[in-house]
């Protein structure tokens, strides 16, 4: 075992331990972090003046900031139910139906793509809003990207975009038992161009898939997903996988050569000693490494956690540490 891996997280030195999880591989500890340390579905950018703005579902859509990558502070919320009426007709009243955003930072403005629903229900919607800020209150609602309902034979949950090398934008998104997706969208508005659709990862009747997120390192492209079950607390099975595709629109295979579309993806973090089932992934570059955050459950409570490693590239393929 290797006890003391050191690990740059912005300016603070942390240790991080491995511990043997699932499938018997060792999966290294989450980089310390401190302040507001609660997240579910976390996402972060980079913000032009080189602090970092996180996005996670609260309930409702909530921001954090941090001047360093390791200590976070409560920001405010984007909106909950009560001030994003336009919401409802997927969500009722109930605040934790908004889910799952997605941020980024385009054009001088911040993108976020959030999710509206109910918990095992093809009644949902994927929303846009901008903000030139990112502050609460500042941000603007653009409408609906994509909805889907109870016939639906996929969800529209879960959003990421995607900028591909030719500068097209790409939404990924999906879907629990029914794949992950992949739409064209319109640069100029950020909202859906045109009615194509991409299967992008399935596994068919094995089991869940969802919460894709696209990233772009060299030659390829990145499809990462969560297998398994979120939301549980410590019961929780998520675990993050991987597979690449010199296209955008895929084939995405794992390490081993196996499509996602047959349930393929190599295993890059799961379940190990006190952090269970870490899941619902994002990526970013950073000066010092692309950067891998998430959210776990903490073993003694149950409660959701900010994960945080760095990514290196082992032949192509990323591994946290």
């Amino acid at each position: 075992m290797l006890s003391l891996c050191k690990l740059l997280l912005g300016a603070a030195l942390t240790l991080v331990s491995m511990a043997p999880g699932v499938n018997g591989q060792n999966y290294p500890g989450p980089g310390v972090v401190t302040g507001s340390t609660f997240a579910h579905d976390p996402t972060v950018v980079k913000t032009p003046n080189g602090q970092y703005l996180m996005a996670y579902t609260a309930p409702g859509i909530a921001l954090k900031t941090s001047t360093d990558r390791t200590r976070w502070n409560d920001a405010g919320l984007v909106w909950n139910n009560a001030n994003a009426p336009w919401t409802q007709p997927y969500t009722g009243s109930n605040n934790a139906n908004l889910w799952a955003p997605d941020l980024s930072y385009h054009n001088g403005k911040y993108y976020l793509y959030y999710s509206a629903s109910t918990f095992g229900s093809r009644k949902s919607a994927i929303f846009l809003a901008t903000s030139t800020t990112g502050a609460a209150g500042s941000w603007t609602n653009h409408g609906v990207v994509i909805e889907t309902n109870a016939n639906s034979a996929y969800n529209a949950i879960d959003p990421n975009l995607i900028v591909d090398a030719a500068g097209k934008w790409w939404l990924s998104f999906g879907s629990f038992g029914n794949g992950i997706k992949l739409i064209s969208i319109n640069p100029s508005n950020g909202l859906r161009s045109g009615t194509s659709m991409t299967d992008l990862a399935s596994r068919g009747s094995g089991g869940a898939i969802e919460a894709p997120v696209i990233t772009r390192k060299g030659n390829y492209y990145y499809l990462w997903v969560s297998f398994d079950y979120c939301c549980k607390a410590a019961a929780s099975t998520y675990n993050i996988r991987v597979g690449r595709s010199t296209n955008v629109a895929g084939p995405y295979v794992d390490r081993d050569g196996k499509n996602l579309m047959s349930g393929g993806g190599t295993l890059v973090m799961a379940t190990h000693g006190a952090i269970r089932g870490p899941g619902h992934n994002a990526v970013f570059t950073d000066t010092d490494a692309d950067v891998l955050v998430y959210h776990y459950y903490r073993q003694s409570d149950g409660e959701a956690q900010l994960g945080i490693n760095l990514l290196r590239y082992d032949n192509g393929w990323p591994v946290a540490y």
